[in-house]
Formats: C-alpha cells, sequence, structure tokens
C-alpha cells in the first residue's frame, strides 16, 4: 500500500492502486502508534501473503486512528474481512493485491490498526516514533527492549484516544461497518482450527517454517 501526506491527511493506496482512500487529520497528536508483535499479527500476515510487512524481530508498525477519520473512495468493493478465530479481531485487506487496509474490533470499541508502510514519506514526522512495543514474547528471535513488559504508556494513550474519539463522535462514520445494521460492509470469513494451526509454525520466537502458507 502507498500514500502520500498533504498537511494533516494522508492519501490511501493498496499496492497495485486498485483500493484508495485517505485518513483526515493525521499528526502525532492523533494517532497512537506501536509496534505489535503477537502471533496473531504474524499469522495475519503470513495468512495473506505479505510477511514482507513484518520487521526483523516479527513486529507490526501500526497506527491506531478514529473510524471516521478513514474513507475509501475507490475499489471499496474489493475489500474483504478475515477472522483467525470466531471472536478474534476482524482484520480488513484489498482482495486485489493482498494489501492490509485496516484491523477492528466490533464499532463499540472505535479504532482502526493501520500498517504504517502504507503511507509515504518519513512515518516518523506523520505520526511520531512508536510509542513502545507490545506482546514481545512472541517476537522471532529476542524481543526489542521493554516490549516484553506491560507497557502503561501504550495501554493509557490507547484507552484514552478511544474513549475521545467515541465522545467526539469519531466512531461513525465507519468505513467497515453500517451504522443502521451493525454488520459488516465487506465480506469476511473465519480461518478454521486447522488452517489456524498450519501458520503457527511461521510466528513466535523459533519459528520453523520458512515459506508462507
Amino acid at each position: 500500500m502507498n500514500g502520500t501526506i498533504s498537511g494533516r491527511e494522508a492519501i490511501l493506496r493498496c499496492r497495485c492502486g486498485e483500493v484508495q482512500g485517505r485518513l483526515t487529520n493525521a499528526s502525532p497528536r492523533t494517532v497512537s502508534r506501536i509496534v505489535c508483535y503477537c502471533d496473531d499479527c504474524q499469522a495475519y500476515l503470513h495468512h495473506i501473503g505479505r510477511a514482507d510487512l513484518l520487521d526483523e524481530h516479527g513486529g507490526t508498525d501500526i497506527v491506531q486512528v478514529a473510524p471516521a477519520s478513514v474513507t475509501f473512495e475507490r475499489g471499496a468493493e474489493r475489500i474483504v474481512g478475515v477472522r483467525l478465530t470466531p471472536k478474534g479481531l476482524y482484520r480488513w485487506y484489498a482482495s486485489c493485491c493482498q494489501t492490509p487496509v485496516g484491523n477492528t474490533l466490533r464499532p463499540a470499541v472505535p479504532f482502526i490498526g493501520m500498517v504504517v508502510q502504507g503511507f509515504e514519506g518519513n512515518a516518523d514526522e506523520i505520526f511520531g516514533k512508536p510509542l513502545g512495543g507490545i506482546l514481545g514474547k512472541f517476537a522471532v528471535g529476542t524481543a526489542p527492549e521493554g516490549s516484553n513488559k506491560l507497557n502503561l504508556r501504550v495501554l493509557l494513550r490507547a484507552l484514552r484516544s478511544i474513549a475521545g474519539w467515541r465522545l467526539r463522535g469519531q466512531a461513525w462514520p465507519h468505513p467497515f461497518f453500517d451504522r443502521a445494521t451493525g454488520d459488516t460492509r465487506w465480506p469476511v470469513t473465519t480461518l478454521s482450527t486447522a488452517e489456524r494451526d498450519a501458520l503457527r509454525p511461521h510466528c513466535g520466537p523459533h519459528p520453523t517454517a520458512t515459506h508462507a502458507t
């Protein structure tokens, strides 16, 4: 996914350009940027064939943004979702080129996690440096410093942001859910236990698989 930033607005594109949208109000003050090392994030990117977006420790560099700040202007019909478990995150991607475009819970928890590599330019200038890493126990190799501990700064910032977005009415409109029905806008599949198990060898401190499933 490529993108350009103009002032406080970032243009979103999937890798092949079929899906395009925009993120408004992008700044270090309005988003939370973290690096997540969890095995689910690793498994997801292996599942869609985008392990190239993981860092050397298996981390995913993510910015958490308000749902109302994201709109898709072209190719939205190509967006599909997957859940690793029946109660897991909704993980949305462009089916045309397997580009991740957002991770969400249900709309009651208003946030979208977006991969930083989706934006051109200096990510540190656009979003600020990552606040920290989380779930380092799943990191590939040695966990980055501080990622194994409970990071209160990251937790409190995320909770504050979500509460603020809800109070300011930024939970809606939501690019992935219909407000009238609460249903997802795009088709979602859920992986089977066998499919999840097949992904696990690619993930964690000592991955044993060398190719994505």
